[in-house]
């Protein structure tokens, strides 16, 4: 999937926010908050373009994952 140069620099600026959520397994700060919003909408944004370029993959990602269960 192609990304658009201000989805990509979007997804850079964020990264980092999701970096501390993911390693810290929750959040401990106010600011690891900050852009939360934004993070998700461009998580459905992007997991939206991805299931119309690739729809059998998202349909097997999700059978994998009922089956690991």
């Amino acid at each position: 999937m192609k990304l658009d140069d201000a989805t990509f620099r979007q997804l850079r600026r964020l990264a980092p926010v999701l970096d501390d959520l993911l390693n810290a397994e929750e959040v401990e700060h106010a600011d690891q908050a900050v852009d939360l919003s934004s993070l998700a909408q461009l998580c459905s944004q992007l997991f939206d373009a991805y299931r119309d370029q690739r729809p059998g993959e998202i349909a097997q990602a999700r059978l994998d994952a009922l089956e690991s269960q």
